[in-house]
């Protein structure tokens, strides 16, 4: 599908790839774009209609859906990283990456797709991570939750193919944003992965690798695990 014209949503767009999102929208056309964010206010860019929505909260999720029913392209975009381990970290923070970066998206795909449905198909993106095909210390929260997204972009791609619904998979390393604040490795920038995402949405694509790192865990998927993840801590330098 074009986005010139299009309606668009983004969740997550008051700042890093989701700012990035809303200002490439706006760049290549769409008719309008609904900035979503938890705190409405902090969101500052012009030109767009912004929208307070909590992806965890079921209420607010189908209120958004109510109120934007014009929508034709859904950016699931919004998530966190708390930086807890499975097996020693705090459940409630594991339970909140888990509700942010698994249960929003589901919930925001299942209130919208009747939207989509209803104004000809149109596309949902979801930003993923290359941390859905792999897992380091401290980070089991967070790759537990995106390989969960990885599955949801899986399923609701079979399953809104019917209506003609296109899904996108936005799997990347590091952008930079205030997310990978303070980490010392190359880092891709919003707008080179949200650029890609677009790409994407237009030229009928399913999955983004936006960097090289994303493009190499993959590629060690058909390995054993021992091999895989030798081969990624050889990666990282820790072998």
């Amino acid at each position: 599908m074009e986005l010139k014209g299009a309606v668009v949503l983004v969740t997550g767009a008051n700042r890093g790839i989701g700012a990035a999102f809303v200002e490439l929208l706006k760049e290549r056309g769409a008719t309008k774009v609904y900035a979503a964010a938890r705190d409405a206010s902090s969101v500052e860019a012009a030109g767009v209609e912004p929208i307070a929505l909590d992806v965890t909260d079921a209420a607010q999720v189908e209120a958004a859906a109510r109120a934007a029913g014009d929508v034709q392209v859904l950016i699931n975009n919004a998530g966190i990283s708390t930086g807890t381990a499975l097996m020693t970290g705090d459940e409630a923070a594991i339970r909140r990456e888990m509700d942010t970066n698994f249960y929003g998206p589901l919930l925001m795909t299942r209130a919208f797709a009747p939207v989509l449905r209803a104004n000809g198909g149109g596309a949902v993106l979801n930003v993923v991570s290359a941390l859905s095909w792999f897992t380091a210390p401290g980070a089991g929260a967070y790759a537990a939750s995106k390989a969960a997204a990885w599955m949801l972009t899986d399923s609701t791609r079979l399953e809104l193919a019917a209506q003609g619904t296109h899904v996108v998979g936005v799997h990347m390393g590091l952008v930079d944003t205030d997310m990978a604040k303070g980490v010392p490795a190359p880092k891709i920038s919003p707008a080179d992965l949200a650029g890609a995402g677009l790409d994407a949405i237009e030229s009928g694509a399913q999955e983004v690798l936006g960097d090289e790192w994303a493009k190499f865990v993959k590629s060690g998927l058909a390995l054993d695990p021992a091999d895989r993840y030798a081969q990624i801590a050889a990666a990282l330098g820790a072998a």
